[in-house]
């Protein structure tokens, strides 16, 4: 490190010691990552050395095994099992203000709802005891806890822990923005999921686990519906003592951006578009080099968290988040969890069908799994045999669906969509109940004119602009 960022780094340190609001553990954690951030480790990838990962790597979903069918033989695979659901994100970008776990999906019921109905029917039937953990950001944290209290009778264990809080680097300075006067939320960031592993140690959390015997847990983010908890896949884990597995699943065009498992350098490593050469990226972006990409559902084993964490391992891909706050640049400096797989011991991936990926980051993801292309039972979101196409329908919608409460405000029910291909809204536009769409559809509405779609109306491949074109 050179000399003006030794001397950077000193200043730095005695102002974070001054922070009163976060522990011991974090200031070290937030110092440590800001030292490996100056010291330059980014880690670049020699391109002629990436390798495409053998089937032994990245496992192929249906060459796994079938689990035992004897139920007590489940009950004690479950019983080694805990999930844990990444719920630091608040519901802003969908116009929500709490965590985005409490968004209503379908009849009603929201992601976390969706979640513990999964984990309690196992429970249930299996007579197993899987723990649901959730890891809050100081943003959800208060709201989590006041909202998990209606689960207070299930049958289903939760426990709730935060990850690191961490303060925002003012650029020029160089110096944490709390200590310049901003002392409220604005001051402080969550340093991304990659927290996970420090973060269920220092909480004394994973301890908890193991003193209850717990083996392995299986991390997604909470707004995945399709990250439910899978046999056969904890089963060739226990088996072949895999540390690490990262569910992948194919690429289509709209995922061209989403981190990929490379082999290199003998060892299986996620490689993200971030660490990608500039002349390399459409290479990067082609479905055909690399086929598959990251899902974020991750099985860890916790010992394995345990012994890394201590011996101060997992030295992640940092990712530099440049932010402003009231007119000053900050930065933020985070990490991913996917990038932890090659620090684990015989870690692989494992390609699973597309319907274990199946997030809601905005209103037309919502579309989707609100239609008759989605049933829900016993909290799993099952896809409807009906639909021929395996790929779902493309959807776009204008500003105006943005938030969830305009999106709803714009429906009286949601269309059928089993046979659509496309759909693009743009406008002022409402939708009737009972309303099927199918093929290719474009509703633009006229600026300034409100196009309502009357009940019962049937689109097919139709270009509506106005009343007259329906």
């Amino acid at each position: 490190m050179a000399a003006a960022d030794t001397e950077k780094l000193a200043k730095l340190q005695s102002a974070v010691a001054a922070l009163n609001q976060i522990s011991q553990n974090e200031k070290s954690g937030f110092i440590n990552l800001v030292s490996r951030y100056l010291s330059g480790e980014a880690q670049h990838v020699e391109w002629s050395k990436i390798q495409t990962p053998t089937d032994e790597i990245v496992v192929p979903y249906d060459t796994l095994a079938s689990v035992p069918e004897d139920s007590s033989e489940t009950k004690k695979l479950l019983d080694k099992l805990v999930v844990l659901k990444l719920n630091g994100g608040l519901g802003t970008t969908m116009g929500c203000t709490g965590p985005k776990s409490v968004i209503e999906v379908r009849n009603g019921l929201t992601f976390l709802d969706l979640i513990v109905v999964q984990i309690e029917s196992l429970n249930t039937k299996y007579g197993c005891n899987v723990p649901l953990l959730l890891m809050n950001s100081f943003n959800t944290h208060d709201d989590t806890l006041k909202i998990v209290e209606k689960y207070s009778n299930s049958k289903i264990e939760i426990h709730t822990f935060n990850q690191s809080q961490f303060p925002r680097l003012v650029v020029d300075e160089f110096l944490p923005l709390p200590s310049k006067g901003n002392a409220g939320k604005d001051g402080w960031y969550p340093p991304g999921h990659g927290d996970v592993f420090p973060a269920l140690v220092n909480s004394g959390k994973l301890d908890t686990l193991l003193s209850q015997g717990k083996e392995y847990v299986f991390v997604a983010n909470s707004d995945n519906l399709g990250a439910v908890v899978d046999l056969k896949i904890l089963h060739h884990l226990i088996q072949n003592k895999n540390e690490y597995c990262m569910e992948v699943t194919p690429k289509t065009l709209a995922d061209v951006k989403g981190g990929t498992l490379i082999s290199y350098e003998g060892k299986v490593q996620l490689l993200e578009i971030a660490q990608v050469p500039d002349e390399h990226v459409n290479e990067f972006k082609s479905i055909e080099k690399f086929k598959i990409f990251n899902t974020n559902n991750l099985w860890v084993n916790l010992n394995a968290i345990k012994r890394l964490v201590q011996a101060d391992a997992l030295k992640m891909e940092i990712i530099p988040n440049p932010k402003e706050v009231d007119g000053i640049k900050v930065l933020q400096l985070e990490t991913a969890a996917g990038a932890a797989i090659k620090f684990f011991d015989h870690s692989i991936g494992i390609n699973v069908p597309r319907s274990r990926f199946l997030p809601v980051k905005a209103t037309s993801d919502l579309l989707l799994v609100q239609s008759d292309l989605y049933s829900v039972s016993d909290g799993y979101v099952t896809r409807n045999t009906a639909r021929k196409n395996p790929a779902n329908p493309s959807i776009e919608l204008g500003p105006e669906f943005k938030k969830v409460g305009s999106f709803l405000s714009r429906f009286k029910s949601i269309p059928s969509i089993i046979e659509l291909d496309s759909l693009k809204v743009s406008g002022d536009v409402y939708f009737g109940s009972s309303v099927v769409l199918k093929g290719k559809v474009v509703i633009a509405a006229k600026s300034g004119v409100k196009l309502e779609i009357p009940n019962g109306a049937v689109l097919e491949n139709k270009e509506v602009n106005g009343p007259e074109d329906i």
